[in-house]
């Protein structure tokens, strides 16, 4: 099998370098028609993705995958109204590529201009979510760069349908059909040797659990982009307003609890035990959530079943629903708690005062902070972005949604008139 599987990855690698040369100089409008053919035969096309998605539902549910994971596996109606929203988003955003981002002229007289350029050829790594699958390849095709897809086992048929879909699209479009491939197997071999090919992937983005994106990090040899998991903390400070507490805080857990954005601990002000904790346990049972709390929490949640929290919880990243809860005495409490469990994601402060909220957003080390609003919100498309491609918590090149400007790199263009010393 390997012997099949390395060439395979070989010329997908190969075709995607030679098609990102020709996306780098697509026009606008060639990119944004390729984009509307997408985001039309996905329209048209409902019924046999759901029925591919079926199959790959059926199989989730006989694996034992929990409900929250068969979740993000899930296409429905809705889900694919949104990526074809997303793709037409896409659409009515500026094209990044040779965008000016500075220009300065020094003293030796050359007009130094700083622009956008495409990446190049972008390998993504993913799973679950088949839904990422239209998302990435619209940024990529987007921003001008060449993609190649590889999504884990459990999404394989809804993948491969999606795939054909933009295939058949690109087919009858300016754009090169090997602008987007998807590599047809699930085998960790092929996994492996995408890796390798930095003559000709130049970045990584691997999109999934912390296991995953641990592997990809440590074994490829081209730059990888991560996040290596959603440890996202929501703190009630003293004074919050009790409904928006109560709606933020079950909404953020319960609402999706399987993708990177929903919290969870909940960090809660001592003053708050009594009055507004009770509410929100209560509520989080009633939705089927799990409780782990501290002792003082534990105390205040009253007849809200509850286990005592370890080092354990408080670093675990769930994706499902559970929770853990910790009391503090001030801010500077929580805001070490944050940085000390938190995984640089999506954090906030539910609070009246902007002095205090400030100093939470200044100190809180995350790459997005938030001040009376929902972690759920870190996205690309609720960004205004068009989706994102993933969420970096890295510090180099890009932090936070990646959108169509993150997607890109630059060089500088200069310009003189006979500068040779």
């Amino acid at each position: 099998m390997t012997d099949i599987i390395l060439p395979m990855i070989q010329q997908i690698a190969l075709q995607a370098k030679d098609a990102s040369r020709a996306l780098s100089s697509a026009t606008t409008i060639q990119k944004n028609d390729a984009l509307q053919a997408i985001a039309r035969e996905l329209e048209s096309s409902r019924k046999i993705l759901i029925e591919e998605n079926e199959k790959d539902l059926k199989a989730a549910k006989e694996n034992g995958l929990t409900d929250a994971m068969v979740d993000r596996l899930r296409l429905n109606h809705e889900r694919i109204d949104g990526m074809v929203q997303g793709l037409r988003q896409l659409i009515e955003l500026p094209d990044p590529v040779g965008g000016l981002i500075e220009e300065k002229t020094p003293a030796n007289g050359l007009n130094i201009r700083k622009v956008r350029t495409p990446i190049g050829v972008i390998g993504i790594i993913y799973e679950s979510r088949p839904n990422v699958t239209i998302d990435c390849a619209g940024l990529c095709l987007k921003s001008g760069n060449a993609s190649i897809l590889r999504g884990g086992k459990e999404a394989l048929h809804s993948n491969r349908a999606l795939a054909s879909i933009i295939n058949s699209a690109l087919s009858r479009s300016e754009i090169p059909e090997n602008a987007v491939q998807l590599i047809p197997t699930s085998d960790r071999a092929a996994l492996n040797h995408l890796l390798t090919l930095d003559e000709y992937v130049h970045c990584i983005i691997p999109r999934g659990g912390e296991g995953l994106i641990r592997f990809v990090a440590e074994n490829s040899r081209i730059p990888v982009i991560k996040h290596y998991k959603g440890v996202c903390n929501l703190y009630l400070d003293q004074g919050c307003d009790p409904q928006m507490g109560l709606d933020i805080a079950v909404s953020a857990k319960c609402g999706r609890p399987g993708v990177c954005n929903a919290i969870e601990n909940l960090i809660v002000h001592a003053s708050q035990l009594d009055s507004l904790l009770p509410k929100i346990g209560q509520a989080l049972q009633e939705k089927g959530c799990v409780i782990f709390a501290d002792e003082r929490a534990q105390k205040a949640l009253g007849d809200v079943p509850s286990t005592l929290a370890s080092e354990q919880e408080y670093a675990e990243e769930f994706l499902d629903l559970r929770l853990a809860i910790k009391t503090v005495d001030h801010l500077d409490e929580a805001i070490e708690f944050t940085n000390r469990y938190g995984s640089g994601h999506s954090e906030s402060i539910l609070s009246p005062s902007a002095e205090r909220a400030e100093k939470f957003q200044r100190e809180v080390d995350a790459s997005s902070v938030y001040w009376n609003a929902s972690t759920r919100f870190t996205d690309g498309f609720e960004f205004g972005l068009g989706a994102e491609i993933g969420i970096s918590t890295d510090r180099l090149h890009a932090r936070g949604p990646m959108g169509l400007e993150e997607l890109c790199s630059y060089k500088y263009m200069i310009q003189g008139n006979g500068q040779w010393k």
